[in-house]
């Protein structure tokens, strides 16, 4: 399991019992006032899921899972501060647009930080835990979609090393604005 520790935030991915807590930080991050360009979901979508829909997202993308890992940054006082999930598409199926998908790649989504967490390096070190894990999957980059006018986003993920690839994707919620994809190819 990849575990990073910075500024005595520990990153780590959730484990199955961890649901409850997985349902609230995703809720609490539908209520950003950058949600609706963050994230396709509304918070109204997430709060009329089930338990059984929390339970099985922690087992799915919890320590153990080889297809999806969502990690947690815990705060020294035991708060989540952020999270960001990366999933495994594999050459030869379609992604989320249904464009081919033509290598294997980690694609990372659900990208949050508390905003009384940001700032202090906490986005790279969950990113840290993220890739590590992608390259241990054998993943041959990494990618994420951002959405045009997310300038915050796109200059954190500059940061930590990621590229605008060139491909837009018309936002769903919105037609008129596109997302853009970055890329971060796996270290030789």
């Amino acid at each position: 399991m990849t575990t990073v520790t910075r500024n005595d935030y520990v990153v780590r991915a959730v484990q199955p019992d961890d649901w409850e807590r997985v349902r609230q930080l995703r809720l609490d991050a539908l209520r950003d006032p950058v949600a609706h360009l963050a994230f396709l979901e509304t918070y109204e979508d997430a709060a009329s899921k089930p338990d059984s829909f929390w339970q099985d997202r922690a087992v799915g993308s919890g320590a153990g899972s080889g297809t999806a890992h969502q990690f947690i940054a815990e705060a020294p006082d035991g708060t989540w501060a952020g999270s960001v999930t990366v999933l495994i598409e594999e050459p030869g199926t379609q992604d989320w647009a249904g464009n081919p998908v033509e290598r294997r790649q980690g694609h990372a989504v659900g990208v949050f930080v508390r905003p009384e967490h940001r700032g202090n390096g906490l986005v790279e070190a969950l990113f840290t835990a993220g890739l590590t894990w992608a390259w241990q999957q054998d993943a041959e980059r990494v990618r994420l979609f951002v959405h045009e006018d997310n300038l915050r986003a796109r200059k954190a993920y500059r940061r930590i090393g990621f590229a605008p690839s060139g491909i837009l994707v018309a936002f769903s919620k919105d037609e008129t604005a596109n997302e853009l994809e970055f890329v971060v190819e796996r270290p030789a």
